[in-house]
């Protein structure tokens, strides 16, 4: 019974990434519209997909996988650490993979992720709700600092290019 249940959640988890895989097929396509010059559909775009769905899988078992060890941080290390490490380690060891992967545009890719954040975000305001106003404040300057350093590294960038 077990088994049958994680092999479910393991599906289900699957046809999630596809899903966000779709959207961003659709956004590149959807970029492709608007301008023409920018990263093209084609058959390394799908491969380099069906990498980023290989490396979600692994690093959504991975971390089902250290569940069991009793070492604290490595039980809280969050999945997207571990797919991160494992994409990292796919592509030290395979040029091919990392060609796959530059085939499919990051803007394309941001815009799904940016989105699902959105409403992960969206479905936590009740507790947004109870924490104190103090953290206006804290939100306000935050913001303010990593734009100035945005600006001021982005300016700095510019700068050197000429």
């Amino acid at each position: 019974m077990e088994n049958n249940k994680s092999l479910n959640k393991y599906v289900h988890f699957g046809l999630v990434i596809v899903l966000s895989l779709v959207f961003i097929l659709f956004t590149q396509q959807v970029k492709l519209w608007k301008n023409p010059d920018s990263t093209p559909i084609q058959a390394l775009t799908f491969v380099g997909l069906g990498f980023l769905w290989l490396f979600s899988m692994l690093g959504i078992w991975i971390s089902d996988l250290t569940k069991k060890i009793k070492i604290q941080f490595i039980q809280d290390f969050p999945i997207l650490g571990w797919v991160s490490i494992v994409s990292i380690v796919f592509c030290l060891m395979s040029n091919f993979i990392v060609e796959a992967i530059l085939a499919v545009d990051f803007l394309s890719i941001t815009t799904p992720v940016l989105a699902f954040a959105g409403i992960s975000v969206a479905n936590q305001l009740v507790d947004l709700t109870k924490t104190s106003w103090k953290i206006l404040i804290v939100a306000i300057f935050v913001f303010s600092g990593a734009y100035l350093l945005t600006t001021i590294v982005a300016q700095f960038g510019l700068t050197l290019a000429g």
